[in-house]
């Protein structure tokens, strides 16, 4: 049964692909497609790079036409959390189209973040992060358009609310996946206690129904990252019976994607309206779905456990949502068939890219498209993954890396489990096993500089440290950041961190070199790389100024990016015919 389950969800997932290819560059009849995709941003300048990206895959023909599709960045000031971004997103466009909003189909993804646990898209995106596939290359946000292509003809008019770093791949046979019914209707995975834990868990209303692969069923309450006592307690775990063996029988049902009726936008738009914005962060998912349900109750509104940056308000913030909400419909869709993928992190990014054979098959991805890869088999290594990239006959990627719109140099050499991201490297530089290596174009004092960022993909740059005689406990590449400070000759001062000084993390610490070109840039920060990585004296950056992953965006030069993206692409498409493009 497991097998027949797996060729159905390949054979659907197929389909939805060769659909929305058959439909990038084309205009859209009515009802075949979204009427409205909108792309939340943190701030003006995330929203400007988002906007010039959507622009640039207009023009290349790469989404489908006759669509309107928006950037809207949260308004300055307190971070608003997902929930506030869907909020303000709404409301913006019921500003735009007033009342014609309410017949639209709008799909919601939210990208508004910094991208620090992968960082190789804090500059660009996350949904504009590129996969190997699809001719042009495809993108994160084209993979959501993909799999969600058969939602619009089965929705009323309302708003589907996703993230930008997860993928769901389902199948559903001959029925067809319906959001009709009034309130807020949820996608539902099978999954695993444990993945329970750190998702949104369904508590659904008890059916003597057998086995299917799609299912509609009334939930009676959500929880948000329970443990598994709380799941538990809930009853929450459900001993599937299907007559056959199956990997796991105790599953719960856990959350990806939600969809709104315009009724319920209105509710929520009303608050919205009332509060006059918001100065706390609200979380669509916890703050939204923990309301719904006979069994919901308003304990959550207290529980902060979740919570980033607790503030004052929010309990009350909370507890208005609880009593707007409640008396809501809320129906929830099991996928039983189904696959949920995070492409958020590092290791996440490089194991689905490079090592998981299941998503491969799946999605149909390649080892090496869109590149130049002379005289190199794609057969020879499947676990390397080559993206819009020009690489020299000598250059040699291990297992297990990921290049993407990069130059790579004669007899330059990736170590294995690597991430490269938007690089020329010249002659002969060997980058480490379990190296992060990315560059980032600036703009400093009017002048066009740049700054390549080199890290250890098991980095953490979120973690942090109060005090400077605590930098040492921070680790770059697996060794302490003090011991690699000395390496590189380069104080422990107040001046190494911007920012805030209370939190004082990898993030903000000034590491990356600055220079006027791309190749120094990268010459001079792959030096300080290797030097931490033996733990030898070497790779002083001198005088140089340094900036940290916190200043690069501030100071991020996204035309000068975009354009050295499209270089490659020019100089791909211009080989074409030599027969060494690899699609």
């Amino acid at each position: 049964m497991w097998e027949c389950q797996g060729v159905r969800l390949e054979r659907e997932t197929q389909r939805r692909l060769q659909q929305y290819g058959s439909l990038r560059g084309k205009e859209a009849r009515p009802g075949e497609f979204w009427d409205v995709v909108v792309i939340t941003a943190a701030d003006r300048q995330q929203e400007s790079a988002y906007q010039q990206q959507i622009g640039d895959k207009l023009a290349r023909k790469e989404l489908p036409l006759g669509v309107r599709y928006h950037v809207f960045s949260d308004p300055a000031g307190p971070k608003i959390g997902n929930g506030g971004s869907t909020l303000h997103a709404v409301q913006r466009l019921r500003q735009i189209y007033a009342a014609e909003l309410e017949r639209f189909t709008v799909m919601l993804i939210h990208a508004g973040g910094y991208s620090q646990r992968l960082p190789s898209a804090s500059a660009l995106g996350k949904i504009f992060t590129a996969l190997p596939l699809g001719e042009p290359t495809y993108q994160m946000l084209d993979l959501k358009l993909a799999m969600y292509i058969d939602f619009p003809r089965n929705m009323k008019p309302g708003v589907l609310v996703t993230c930008a770093d997860d993928l769901e791949l389902y199948a559903s046979g001959d029925l067809a996946v319906t959001f009709d019914r009034p309130g807020i209707t949820a996608l539902a995975h099978p999954s695993t206690l444990t993945i329970g834990t750190t998702h949104g868990v369904f508590v659904l209303e008890a059916t003597t129904s057998g086995y299917e692969e799609l299912e509609y069923r009334q939930c009676k309450s959500y929880l948000h990252k329970p443990s598994v006592e709380k799941m538990r307690q809930s009853g929450a775990v459900n001993i599937l019976q299907s007559g056959d063996s199956m990997p796991d029988p105790e599953i719960v049902y856990t959350d990806s994607l939600f969809y709104m009726d315009h009724n319920t936008v209105g509710l929520l738009l009303g608050f919205f309206h009332d509060s006059g914005g918001l100065s706390c962060e609200i979380d669509a998912y916890g703050d939204f779905l923990q309301a719904l349900g006979p069994d919901a109750t308003a304990d959550y509104t207290e529980n902060v456990e979740n919570v980033s940056k607790v503030e004052s308000e929010l309990t009350e913030v909370r507890k208005r949502i609880y009593y707007l909400l409640r008396g809501t419909g809320f129906t929830v869709i099991l996928l039983n068939n189904s696959k949920f993928y995070h492409i958020g992190t590092t290791r996440e990014y490089l194991h689905h890219l490079t090592s998981d054979p299941k998503l491969k098959a799946e999605l149909g991805l390649r080892s090496k498209v869109f590149s130049i890869v002379p005289g190199q088999d794609e057969a020879a290594n499947e676990t390397v993954c080559v993206i819009q990239s020009v690489l020299d006959a000598t250059a040699t990627v291990s297992p297990h890396s990921v290049v993407e719109y990069s130059r790579l140099g004669p007899n330059v050499s990736i170590g294995e489990h690597c991430i490269i991201s938007g690089v020329s490297i010249h002659v002969g530089s060997h980058i480490p096993p379990k190296s992060f290596v990315s560059s980032f174009s600036l703009r400093l004092g009017g002048q066009l500089m740049y700054s390549t960022v080199t890290l250890g993909i098991d980095d953490n740059l979120k973690a942090n440290v109060g005090s400077l005689s605590n930098v040492g406990s921070l680790r770059f590449c697996g060794r302490s950041l003090s011991e690699c400070l000395g390496i590189w000759g380069i104080d422990a001062s107040e001046e190494l961190f911007s920012g805030d000084s209370a939190a004082r993390s990898l993030w903000t610490a000034r590491l990356f070199p600055v220079c006027s070109a791309l190749a120094d840039s990268v010459k001079l920060s792959i030096e300080m790389l290797s030097a931490a990585t033996r733990g030898e004296s070497a790779g002083n950056p001198g005088s140089a100024k340094r900036v940290s992953m916190e200043e690069i965006l501030l100071h991020k030069d996204v035309e000068d990016m975009l354009g050295f993206r499209q270089l490659l692409y020019t100089d791909i498409v211009s080989q074409n015919q030599g027969g060494d493009v690899t699609h």
